[in-house]
């Protein structure tokens, strides 16, 4: 009786794991920004600064802001482009620019509804507008989130695969680590970003999947 019941859970959670993973990011989103409207996050941010601030050098500042451009506007727009221009199925073009335009919309509209403003006190690099959610982090999950999702459905050579994904992956993590880094963002921004982007790509990808 014991396995049975285990098994029919098992069973569950695999057929509902895309539904669990989209809940617990609504919550992760909800509670974090409950906690900014209460103003009881900044120890949460602080903490997580407090960390990342013990490497800051000369050399890991240059990195970072390497990495943060691979998030910005320019290079993901000539991504999509290169997309657009040289992927022979051109629905992937067309997805690819529906995706981007819809996070970076949502993203703004978020920003100015909740505008919370940027962090002051570390800044690395200038910024301007409101701050959370990161729009640096939501689209660069949701953009190159889309992109392992292609690449996992599409790519044959295993290996190929799945080096890109994880490659994708650590790009997409480190884009938003180098936003709390550069003092643009707290850790509450990049992380509630992460979380409405997966929730998004979730919805998305199935919209997808049913159109091709």
């Amino acid at each position: 009786m014991e396995a049975k019941l285990k098994n029919q859970v098992t069973e569950f959670i695999r057929k509902n794991l895309r539904w669990i993973i989209l809940l617990l990011c609504i919550v992760v989103f909800w509670e974090i920004l409950e906690n900014i409207f209460q103003n009881e996050i900044g120890r949460f941010d602080n903490a997580i600064y407090s960390v990342v601030s013990q490497h800051i050098t000369p050399m890991t500042t240059t990195i970072f802001k390497i990495i943060t451009n691979l998030g910005g506007a320019i290079v993901i727009l000539v991504v999509t482009l290169c997309i657009l221009l040289f992927v022979k199925d051109k629905k992937y073009g067309i997805y690819v620019t529906i995706n981007l335009v819809v996070i970076t919309l949502i993203n703004q509209i978020l920003k100015n509804i909740i505008q919370r403003p940027r962090p002051t006190e570390f800044r690395i690099i200038d910024e301007v507008g409101y701050s959370f959610p990161s729009g640096h982090s939501m689209v660069s999950m949701a953009f190159y989130g889309f992109l392992i999702y292609l690449t996992y459905k599409n790519v044959q050579n295993k290996y190929l695969k799945w080096i890109s994904c994880i490659i994708l992956s650590i790009l997409i993590i480190l884009i938003g680590i180098s936003r709390i880094y550069l003092g643009v963002h707290y850790a509450s921004d990049v992380i509630g970003g992460f979380c409405f982007s997966i929730g998004y790509l979730i919805i998305f990808t199935k919209i997808i999947k049913k159109d091709s």
